[in-house]
């Protein structure tokens, strides 16, 4: 059997019930699905059934490789040996997919930052990360946990907080507890301003959180001479439009 290894963040669900809960909660099987780490297959055994040749998996650990290629033949050609965050994208999947796993906590965040930048390509992703991190993915404007990749992750998908996981169903159990997210494509196809200052101004203003925004931003952007009303307020109180709308008057600002 393969061994968790700490270095890779890796803790195994055994749980199959939990297991087919997060594989039922994708709404197209339709779709090619990559499976990002798939360790020893859990998930894997029941898409298999269900996708056949549209399943590929990436997997960083070259025992849980060796692994699933001994239990799962068919997966030849599937199964690619590497790293998720490095790997060219181009070179793993062609056209339109959707993503599902159970991912590591220490780079979940690295993961939703790829996954924006391939957004037009990826219509749905279902993941188990830990479940601060989902609370704060999922965050209305308004909550204390809102924040950057709260934004950032708003403004193309719809995020839902699925259902709690607890530690005892995974090998070696963690330390907190999990939960299951499910992103959705919205209908934005672009925002109506840059997308790199967009990207810049909400890091800047979360920054300093509990700053209002005039003088969270003016580390970054110095030369804010403005009385808009927006700039009195603090960063969490804003949704993804009057994000929209600041980052539109920081770059009058700079002209």
């Amino acid at each position: 059997m393969v061994k968790a290894k700490k270095h890779l963040g890796q803790h195994f669900l055994h749980d199959k019930n939990i297991a087919s809960k997060i594989v039922h909660s994708l709404s197209n099987f339709n779709l090619p699905t990559l499976e990002i780490g798939p360790g020893t297959g859990v998930l894997t055994q029941i898409l298999l059934p269900l996708l056949g040749d549209k399943l590929f998996l990436i997997e960083i650990d070259t025992e849980s490789v060796t692994f699933l290629k001994e239990q799962y033949p068919q997966l030849e050609g599937k199964l690619v040996e590497g790293d998720f965050l490095r790997f060219p994208l181009d070179k793993l999947m062609q056209g339109s997919f959707q993503i599902i796993g159970n991912f590591p906590y220490n780079i979940s965040s690295q993961i939703f930052f790829k996954v924006l930048e391939h957004r037009d390509r990826i219509p749905e992703v279902v993941c188990m990360i830990q479940k601060e991190v989902a609370e704060r993915l999922s965050s209305p404007p308004g909550s204390k946990s809102y924040g950057i990749l709260s934004v950032l992750l708003q403004t193309y998908y719809r995020i839902e907080y699925l259902f709690t996981v607890n530690e005892q169903v995974f090998t070696p159990p963690p330390k907190v507890k999990s939960a299951v997210i499910r992103f959705s494509r919205n209908n934005r196809q672009s925002i109506p301003c840059d997308e790199k200052l967009f990207f810049s101004v909400v890091k800047a203003s979360f920054g300093q959180r509990r700053k209002t925004l005039r003088n969270s931003l003016r580390s970054k952007f110095v030369d804010l001479q403005t009385e808009n009303e927006i700039f009195n307020k603090r960063p969490e109180q804003l949704s993804v439009e009057d994000f929209i709308f600041l980052t539109g008057l920081v770059a009058d600002q700079q002209k």
